[in-house]
């Protein structure tokens, strides 16, 4: 080998090296990247979305079967659940990178196939903030920050929409009938405190809390705000019966595609703020 052909060879490895990035996710784990990923799967709705609202939709080759926006995606291949994708089926797309939840252990046995895995799964406001940064970086483009400073701005209309009167209203919202609530520590949470409500949940009890259904008895919130599905089984649980907001039906039933909106920690959270407003001036239009 020639000294000048070793040089070029140097040269390009030196290049190579240079352009490589790494990422590190919320395990811990940190991937490098010789080139921005051109095949990618989703198994996360958030993250699926946020990967859309970054521009980089036409990589995705794959989604989870709850992926449903924006449309787009819905004609793309699934590859099962979020925590419980298809190894297999992933393994034969040969995907550049794999996106899925910290709760989901199909990363060690993707990885283990030599797969590149982020591993990302936000639950506050802080946490998408994050995760937008980070997917901004793995895919290589710049409008992480654009994207984050519309969804802020947003977020304060919706909050400047809505009535001063509305201010301190005691608030209960369900994310699953198990129940399960949106904690003061949530992104949810924290939308509601933005728009000046009050959440009943505590922030003692986590993000997304499995309650005691006798604690919302006690709470007796004003507002009930909670999937269609939910609502119609709450006055059989013991004692709901005789709350206030379901005797006077101060509730707000969302259908599955508003609820996929608020219940997603992704770039449609002012949106989720925006039904939240709606829910509240409704109830304000029947004092």
């Amino acid at each position: 080998m020639t000294r000048r052909l070793l040089a070029l060879l140097l040269l390009w490895a030196w290049a190579c090296a240079a352009q490589a990035y790494d990422i590190t996710d919320d395990t811990g784990h940190v991937t490098r990247f010789a080139t921005p990923p051109a095949r990618i799967v989703s198994v996360l709705p958030s993250l699926t979305e946020t990967v859309c609202a970054l521009g980089a939709c036409e990589r995705l080759v794959a989604v989870d079967r709850y992926s449903n926006w924006p449309a787009a995606v819905r004609r793309l291949p699934q590859v099962g659940g979020g925590l419980d994708p298809s190894v297999e089926a992933i393994a034969a797309l040969k995907p550049d990178l794999v996106l899925m939840a910290t709760s989901s252990r199909a990363g060690v046995r993707l990885r283990a196939l030599g797969l590149k895995v982020l591993q990302l799964e936000p639950r506050t406001g802080a946490d998408v903030r994050r995760v937008v940064v980070t997917l901004g970086r793995a895919l290589g483009v710049a409008g992480a920050e654009a994207l984050l400073q519309r969804i802020d701005a947003d977020v304060a209309d919706a909050a400047n929409a809505l009535p001063a009167s509305a201010r301190g209203l005691r608030v209960y919202f369900e994310v699953s009938p198990a129940p399960h609530a949106a904690g003061r520590g949530s992104f949810i949470g924290e939308l509601m405190h933005r728009l000046g409500l009050v959440n009943v949940i505590g922030p003692e009890q986590g993000p997304f809390p499995r309650i005691n259904p006798e604690y919302v008895v006690r709470a007796a919130p004003d507002l009930i705000m909670a999937s269609q599905r939910s609502l119609i089984d709450m006055a059989r649980r013991p004692g709901w019966a005789g709350m206030a907001a379901l005797r006077e039906q101060r509730t707000c039933g969302f259908d599955a595609e508003q609820r996929d909106v608020l219940v997603r920690a992704g770039p449609r959270i002012a949106e989720g703020a925006r039904l939240m407003v709606q829910c509240v001036r409704q109830h304000l239009d029947k004092r």
